[in-house]
């Protein structure tokens, strides 16, 4: 088995979507970024790349490399997922952290949770997303930006069903 941890963080932007966990969030500030600055995808890409020893995301897709400007997180996920498997494993489970002031993460956790499984192919149950604020203290609890952190186990992969 294998384990990964990643983090993220961005800074708040007027006249961005907001996205984590691969779902709009309603907000009326997004977060800024060379790709669509989903905090929480990236911190659950750096986690599956660490559990491999493969880097992290800026090495797969630098934000200096303008194929990269405005992608879609899902997609970029979806690439490391094909990574974990062409390596013999799949994904034990997940955990997420998102720290935010703003806005409230409650009511997006179900769809959030499973839309990270659809990508890491697994199961909700092996997905947990939980959120804190900061209680005012520093760039998130200013409400100046998003922080996430990821921890991934990898197992394996069970062959034909076993």
């Amino acid at each position: 088995m294998r384990v990964g941890l990643g983090f993220d963080v961005h800074r708040f932007a007027a006249g961005r979507k907001l996205v984590l966990g691969g779902v709009a969030i309603d907000s009326d500030l997004g977060l800024e970024g060379h790709s669509d600055a989903d905090v929480v995808l990236h911190a659950l890409m750096d986690a599956l790349l660490g559990a491999l020893a493969l880097g992290d995301i800026g090495m797969h897709f630098p934000n200096s490399d303008p194929a990269y400007r405005g992608a879609d997180s899902k997609e970029l996920t979806r690439r490391v997922v094909a990574m974990v498997q062409e390596a013999g494993y799949e994904v034990g489970n997940a955990d997420v952290m998102v720290l935010a002031e703003t806005p409230k993460i409650a009511p997006y956790v179900a769809d959030m949770r499973a839309s990270m499984a659809q990508l890491l192919g697994c199961e909700t149950g092996q997905v947990s997303v939980k959120a804190t604020t900061m209680e005012r203290m520093g760039f998130v609890g200013r409400k100046e930006g998003v922080a996430a952190q990821a921890v991934v186990l990898l197992q394996p992969r069970k062959e034909d069903g076993k």
